[in-house]
């Protein structure tokens, strides 16, 4: 009997790492990015983000750690089930209260590693992470500045830097224009010919202009206007903290509390919320048994379907269970229910429908029976298939494999390898809809969402996951077909009558080919305008605005570059791009050599005349300036400057995300806001992962081939857990040169290339030194 609970236990064991990987892998995925940036934009903060790193897991494994014990015990049991050792065990006498009794050891083990984490590991990441953040947020102040960009992150500042240099531990700026918008209605404006910004850890980042003038404007007394000019002055540059997207993140300062202090906060006047929070503590790791209480009978009666029910039963039990915690959580919030029964009713409800499920299989009930029939959806032809395997590979043997595509045997490869790509494709999506659900159902709770908008905007969402999981999919496909092929010793037999391994991969590399064609065509054709429903679907579900575009530089834009002209920089509190008017407009005119200010006109308001092809002034005044001279200055109720000659056109660009538009929409779009001193490093990126992205599905499925055949009779277990630390590394080395692309350190071609290339080449060279 020991030995059979051991081997019980290592099936279960064995599928709930892989399941957790996974899971905690899918979370993740979304931060590898901001973290490789912050890696790439300085160099010395290294290891605050590798601490950011590892006290982001234990909010994390708050959530995957219960699915990880309800995943192994469902898919280890279902193996066993779809082989018939759980039969032959029950024959033999082992009862259901046995495999309670076994796999409950694995729920206890996740329950004791849950309370631990939830108790005392996660508030105290929590807190850490906090501290770390705000030291970052300063720390990085100097390396968020990108040149002929107005950046606005900095508390009352606008800025406009024509060139950065990168020097150790601060930066070196060239041409600075800062504006104060303490008053916006009479933003006091300083330039400077250079400038070195310093860090400070947690404190303001400390700026050093040099050979500067400043010039501050009365907007009630028009006719008072101070210049001063300055060989050397010191500013302080705060950045403002940014609201993150994430629904969790809006109980930080919650989460990071310790037990004691929730306690104390619980008894006081409204401490309802802390002892909600308490609750949760307690609640979300004992899901690890009630979870059990449920996987055990669905798995041991999921005969038909295998692996493939258990994963989807996964799916389908995490999302039940976390919609009701999640309900309930927000009933307690708004005082229907007490927080006791908000964070505990989901519990209460999976363990009675377990205990209900356990005495049905005790007793051969009709429920659990119609329940596990979902596994009948996943193999229905599996031993049709089976039977004829062995005559359509001797079929294949005996037919010539020279000029002649597709084979039998091709037909055959293709056919698992699409088979194991879309369960594996349809898998995944439903895991990140699930997790996209459960992120927003607090909004959706709290804003009274319709469930048909809801379902709207997961259906708009989808593709645009498939898009991203595409390449991960045929990554796993690959590994797992050719692992099993590999396994079952059919890939010796192809090759022993003759037909190479590259002949026998070439079905699956010209269908990887099909797939990277058939994603840039998607991308092009239907993706940006689901992004675009999706994104607004978003706002609606959050309570913003459906349309949130913006004019880009937020009031803030350069004119047309002119050869022989002064610069000019736009400034205006209101534009209407209906009515083509400006409210409370300010023009700035610069020397293009020194970047010292000119020339600045003010108008009350301002509006587009067709007929004179103008704009038309009103109500202001035009000041001309010779050093900290003041050598023009007059008003006017009404004027035109012929020298002004953007349209109305020119200052109606929209903020638009780069997965909004195809390819060439995008390239006409960087080429308009390049015109108007804008940041387009980005979108140049982006514009070229249009490209580069797609293929890397093809570069996968080359990169994939010899994995497999490395490892050896270890099965799709192995291949899943190959593909995630494939998954990993192309992520972050992807995320790393990406990042460096945005910051200007590589050229975006090489940005966005640079993987395809690394990945590929890497892919070709493992391929050729395999046994052919």
């Amino acid at each position: 009997m020991r030995i059979l609970t051991r081997y019980i236990l290592k099936e279960v064991l064995s599928h709930a790492l892989i399941g957790g990987a996974i899971f905690t892998f899918v979370l993740f995925m979304p931060h590898i990015y901001h973290l490789l940036e912050l890696v790439v934009r300085n160099s010395s903060s290294l290891g605050i983000v590798a601490a950011i790193f590892f006290l982001m897991l234990p909010n994390m494994f708050t959530v995957t750690i219960p699915m990880s014990v309800l995943v192994g015990i469902l898919l280890g049991l279902s193996r066993l089930a779809a082989d018939s050792e759980i039969t032959a065990m029950r024959a033999s006498g082992v009862g259901v209260w046995r495999f309670v009794g076994v796999v409950s050891s694995v729920a206890v083990i996740g329950w004791l590693l849950g309370l631990g984490n939830t108790l005392y590991l996660a508030p105290l990441a929590t807190a850490t992470s906090m501290h770390l953040e705000a030291d970052l947020l300063n720390a990085q102040a100097s390396y968020e500045v990108q040149p002929r960009v107005f950046y606005e992150d900095f508390k009352n500042y606008v800025l406009y830097v024509e060139n950065v240099r990168a020097i150790s531990g601060a930066a070196e700026w060239t041409q600075v224009f800062l504006a104060d918008l303490s008053d916006p209605t009479s933003p006091k404006i300083t330039t400077g010919a250079s400038a070195t910004v310093v860090d400070h850890k947690g404190e303001a980042a400390i700026m050093r202009l040099r050979d500067g003038t400043e010039h501050q404007s009365d907007p009630d007394q028009p006719d008072h206007y101070t210049v001063s000019t300055f060989s050397q002055t010191d500013l302080p540059l705060q950045l403002i903290p940014q609201e993150d997207s994430h629904a969790s993140r809006g109980e930080s300062p919650i989460l990071a509390m310790s037990n004691t202090e929730l306690l104390r906060r619980s008894h006081l006047k409204g401490g309802k919320w802390y002892l909600l929070e308490l609750h949760k503590r307690f609640a979300y790791p004992a899901a690890c048994i009630v979870l059990m209480l449920v996987g055990v009978p669905l798995g041991i009666t999921s005969k038909r379907g295998g692996k493939s029910a258990g994963f989807v039963l996964s799916i389908v039990l995490v999302f039940l269970y976390y919609i009701l915690s999640y309900t309930g959580t927000a009933l307690a919030r708004q005082g229907k229910v007490s927080a006791a029964v908000g964070a505990w009713a989901a519990n209460a409800i999976f363990a009675a429908c377990g205990v209900f499920l356990l005495r049905q299989m005790s007793s051969g009930g009709a429920a659990l029976a119609a329940v596990s029939s979902i596994g009948s959806w996943f193999k229905s032809s599996a031993k049709d298939e089976n039977a004829s395997t062995k005559g359509r590979t001797a079929t294949a043997r005996l037919r010539s494999t020279r000029g002649h595509f597709p084979l039998i045997l091709d037909e055959y490869v293709l056919k698992q390898f699409l088979g194991v790509f879309f369960m594996v494709l349809i898998t995944f999506v439903m895991l990140l809809l699930v997790f996209t659900f459960l992120e927003l159902l607090g909004d959706i709770i709290r804003n009274r969402t319709p469930l048909l908008i809801v379902g709207e905007y997961l259906l708009n969402l989808a593709p645009s996951q498939i898009y991203i999981i595409t390449p991960l999919c045929v990554l796993v496909a690959v590994l797992v077909v050719f692992g099993l092929l590999n396994r079952s010793s059919e890939l010796t037999a192809m090759k022993a009558s003759g037909i190479s391994l590259y002949r026998i991969v070439l079905p699956v590399m010209v269908i990887s080919a099909i797939l990277a064609t058939s994603l840039f065509v998607f991308d092009e054709a239907y993706l940006p305008k689901a992004n675009r429903k999706q994104e607004a679907l978003r706002n609606v579900i959050k309570g913003r605005p459906p349309q949130t575009m913006e004019h880009p530089g937020q009031n803030w834009i350069f004119g047309l570059q002119q050869k022989g002209q002064p610069s000019r920089i736009f400034f205006y509190e209101y534009f209407d791009a209906d009515q083509n008017t400006f409210g409370n407009v300010t023009v700035f005119e610069f020397n293009r050599d020194t970047f010292s200010l000119t020339r600045r006109i003010h108008a009350s308001s301002a509006h587009w005349e067709p007929h004179l092809h103008k704009w038309v002034f009103e109500h202001g005044w035009d000041r001309s300036f010779s050093g900290e001279e003041i050598s023009n200055y007059q008003t006017f109720d009404v004027s035109t400057f012929p020298e002004i000659v953007e349209e109305p056109q020119y200052f109606k660009k929209e903020v638009r995300l780069s997965t909004e538009m195809s390819f060439e929409e995008l390239r006409r779009y960087i080429h308009d806001l390049s015109q108007s001193g804008f940041d387009t490093m980005r979108l140049k990126v982006q514009l070229n992962k249009k490209l580069s992205y797609p293929m890397i599905t093809f570069v996968m499925a080359i990169l994939a081939v010899p994995f497999a055949l490395t490892m050896g009779k270890r099965g799709s277990l192995a291949g899943i857990g190959v593909a995630i630390g494939v998954a990993i590394a192309y992520f972050v080395v992807s995320g790393t040169f990406e990042a460096m692309g945005d910051v200007n350190l590589l050229p975006a071609v090489l940005a966005a290339w640079s993987p395809d290339v690394i990945f590929a080449l890497a892919g070709g060279y493992l391929l050729l030194r395999s046994s052919t």
